[in-house]
C-alpha cells in the first residue's frame, strides 16, 4: 500500500476540498486525485464521496481513516527521531535532467557520488520532456531558465554560459572570425527548436546588449547533443553550453572564438519536491552541485 497515498487521503478528509489538500502537499490537483483514485482501486472500495462543492469521507472512507491516522502519527514520530541524527545516504535516487546536462555533468558526479556513498543507487533519466515529479515519482530535477512552478523548491546553481568554438583545424583552413557579422562567411551548424520550427539564435553581447544571431547554418540537428561531437571533426562553429565542451577545450581540441562577445548565459536550478527536503540521498547530490565544481 502506498502510505504517502494515505497521507494524502487524510489531508484532503481535513480540508474536505482537493484544491486546499493540493496546496498544502505541494503537488498538483490532479496528481493527488490519481494517488487516492489508485489507492480506491488497490482497496476495492470508494474511499471519498466527490461533488462540484466539496469531498466527504464515504463510510468505508471514514473507517480507514480513522484506523490509520494514528499509524501515520506513529511513522511520523519515528521519521522525526531518525532524522534526529545522521543518516546514510542510501536507496535510489529518481534525477531527470536535460541530455546533454545528464551525460557531461550528472552521470559523472553520480559516479563520484556513489563511489563515497556505496548503498545509494541513481535511476537517470536524461531528456528535454518537463516531466511532473509528484505523479512519475522523481526525487528532483536538473532545470533550465525560470522556474514558475511555485509548489516545488528550486535551489539555482551555477549559471550555465555559452561559448562560441570551432576546431583548430576547422580555424587552420577558414580562420577565426573577428566579429559576429564575420560568421556570414563561415560554416555554422545550428539547432532548430522543434516546437517552432525556428532555428535557435545564438546571442552575443555588443555594445554592452545581448544580440540575437541568427546564424547562417549549413548543418542543422533536431536537439544540442551532436553539436560538440561535429564541432570536434571540423565540421564548423557551433555555440553551445560551456559545460559540454569543457573537456574538449582542456585538450586543445576544440578552441573559443569570439570571446569578446561572449555574455549569454542561463539559469540553472536543482528543483524538487518540498517532501524531500530532508533526503539525505538528495542532500549529497544538492551538496555537489552547489559545490560547483563541475
Amino acid at each position: 500500500m502506498d502510505l504517502n497515498a494515505v497521507r494524502m487521503l487524510v489531508q484532503v478528509a481535513d480540508a474536505r476540498s482537493f484544491t486546499v489538500a493540493a496546496g498544502q502537499l505541494g503537488i498538483s490537483q490532479s496528481g493527488l486525485s490519481r494517488a487516492i483514485g489508485r489507492l480506491e482501486t488497490e482497496l476495492g472500495v470508494r474511499l471519498l464521496n466527490r461533488n462540484t462543492r466539496n469531498v466527504s469521507l464515504t463510510p468505508d472512507g471514514r473507517q480507514f481513516v480513522d484506523h490509520c491516522t494514528p499509524l501515520l502519527s506513529g511513522l511520523e514520530d519515528a521519521e522525526r527521531r531518525l532524522g534526529d541524527r545522521p543518516c546514510t545516504p542510501s536507496g535510489i535516487l529518481k534525477l531527470t535532467a536535460p541530455s546533454m546536462f545528464g551525460r557531461k555533468v550528472l552521470v559523472p558526479l553520480a559516479g563520484r557520488l556513489m563511489a563515497e556513498h556505496p548503498l545509494l543507487q541513481f535511476e537517470l533519466v536524461l531528456n528535454d520532456r518537463l516531466v511532473d515529479l509528484v505523479d512519475e515519482g522523481f526525487d528532483a530535477a536538473l532545470r533550465t531558465g525560470p522556474i514558475s512552478d511555485v509548489r516545488m523548491v528550486a535551489r539555482p546553481l551555477r549559471p550555465l554560459h555559452w561559448v562560441t568554438v570551432a576546431a583548430p583545424g576547422y580555424l587552420a583552413r577558414h580562420g577565426a572570425p573577428a566579429t559576429v557579422d564575420a560568421l556570414h562567411d563561415h560554416v555554422c551548424l545550428a539547432v532548430r527548436n522543434l516546437r517552432s520550427g525556428r532555428l535557435v539564435d545564438w546571442q552575443f553581447r555588443e555594445d554592452g546588449r545581448l544580440r540575437e544571431f541568427t546564424a547562417p547554418a549549413r548543418m542543422v540537428f533536431d536537439s544540442g547533443d551532436p553539436l560538440v561531437e561535429a564541432a570536434v571533426a571540423g565540421v564548423g562553429i557551433v555555440q553551445v553550453m560551456d559545460f559540454a565542451v569543457a573537456d574538449a577545450l582542456a585538450a586543445g581540441t576544440l578552441q573559443r572564438v569570439l570571446q569578446p562577445f561572449e555574455g549569454r548565459s542561463r539559469a540553472l536550478s536543482l528543483v524538487y519536491p518540498p517532501s524531500r527536503q530532508a533526503s539525505p540521498k538528495l542532500k549529497v547530490l544538492a551538496d555537489a552541485l552547489l559545490a560547483g565544481e563541475w
